[in-house]
């Protein structure tokens, strides 16, 4: 039997915590250190565009990587890709420790998007099938805030090795320690696709009984001609882009206003350990009280939050920026997530996370592009960071107005 539930499947579901806790340290070792270090590889400190070039590498890949991914998964098993995933991570290491310019850095950052685009989608993909139905929040709470806890103390760590002994050397280290851990912990994990085919046979949900949509006709009802789902996957694109923020212009603009390196970790760190920590609660609350709240004031926090470290000066004001564009980030991100999964039928939700997931992280590629031909053109952060907020407060009222409530005790 393949029963639902978290406490009767705690082995796997732990075990899956593990492997998206690799998975967050292995794109987390990047976000302090590469772009304060970018001169180093021949980036000119204007060139703004050109730097975030590695961001849109990695969200383009990502991005397609998840919606294939989520398809895949349906038909071949969650295991197989997340080890995919794994194997595709061992040339980002050697590229960055390697590289002669940027492009390089490019180059490495597409492998980091297959990594990230198989292995989180698998992870999330796969504690929501071993979560009963009550349970979907509080399942992609757990994995994300496991992952992007990670992802904080990878920036930090990987920012007090590469400022003693240097980024490449650091980078070398930490990566293959982190990939050679993921993939030695994968041998005990086990497919979950058996516990969606026995969800399936428990709820013959009417809309897979006359066949069960493919990956096109999936994508284009959830991008398009859903409602909700067209909010859901803009809000996702808009979180992205404040994600690339924090990521590319963020340790710039510190940088500019006198924050070293360590400082930078922390602030970066601070926001990713924040936003991974408070997902503990957020994606629960969401299932007692529904996705529509936790997620609007998610979005109006993360605005408030760049608002506040756009004005601040100093890390008086900008570790408490970071905290309230972590808690923010926490309150939207599970439950984007689970409001898509709470549209999916079993058989189906892999294509419907993962048509969500390539919106969401697209919205790094055109973060990317948007917030680098911001600052280009205006030869400063400073302007990115203001449009950032904006779409954010943006997203949020959007989500007000669209989304039909989902999820809470009792819906």
């Amino acid at each position: 039997m393949h029963e639902r539930g978290i406490g009767i499947n705690r082995a796997q579901f732990s075990l899956q915590m593990l492997q998206v806790f690799f998975v967050g340290l292995v794109i987390g070792m990047e976000r302090a250190v590469l772009p304060v270090v970018a001169h180093d590889f021949g980036v000119a400190r204007t060139a703004f565009l050109f730097l975030a070039s590695f961001v849109l590498s990695f969200g383009l890949v990502k991005g397609t990587l998840n919606l294939l991914a989520g398809a895949l998964a349906d038909r071949f098993g969650r295991k197989p890709v997340l080890l995919a995933g794994w194997l595709a991570a061992l040339p980002i290491p050697l590229l960055i420790y390697a590289a002669p310019n940027w492009w390089w850095i490019v180059a490495a950052n597409a492998f980091l998007g297959v990594n990230q685009g198989l292995t989180w989608t698998m992870t999330v993909t796969s504690q929501i099938d071993l979560a009963s139905t009550h349970q979907r929040g509080l399942a992609v709470g757990i994995n994300e805030a496991t992952g992007y806890v990670a992802v904080g103390l990878a920036g930090l760590g990987a920012a007090f090795l590469a400022h003693h002994i240097g980024a490449r050397p650091a980078l070398l280290f930490f990566g293959f320690a982190t990939i050679a851990a993921g993939l030695a912990t994968l041998v005990r994990v086990r497919d979950t696709l058996a516990w969606v085919h026995a969800e399936h046979a428990e709820a013959r949900h009417p809309r897979t009984e006359d066949g069960t949509p493919g990956l096109a006709a999936t994508f284009i009802r959830m991008s398009f001609r859903d409602r909700a789902g067209r909010a859901i996957c803009q809000g996702g694109v808009v979180n992205k882009i404040a994600d690339t923020l924090v990521w590319v212009m963020f340790p710039l603009f510190f940088k500019t206003h006198g924050a070293g390196l360590v400082e930078i970790g922390w602030l970066t760190g601070l926001y990713a350990m924040v936003w991974g920590l408070s997902q503990l609660w957020t994606g629960h609350l969401a299932d007692r009280i529904g996705r529509k709240r936790p997620i609007v004031a998610g979005f109006l926090l993360l605005a408030a939050g760049i608002v506040v470290t756009a004005l601040g000066r100093g890390m008086g004001v900008w570790l408490p920026a970071a905290v309230i564009m972590g808690v923010g980030m926490a309150l939207l991100y599970p439950n984007l997530i689970a409001a898509m999964s709470d549209r999916a039928p079993a058989l189906i939700r892999g294509k419907a996370l993962g048509t969500y997931r390539y919106w969401r992280d697209t919205g790094y590629a055109i973060g990317a592009l948007l917030l680098g031909s911001i600052a280009q053109l205006s030869n400063a952060a400073l302007p990115a960071i203001w449009t950032t907020a904006t779409l954010a407060a943006a997203s949020g009222l959007w989500i007000a107005v669209a989304l039909e409530d989902s999820g809470g005790v009792g819906r």
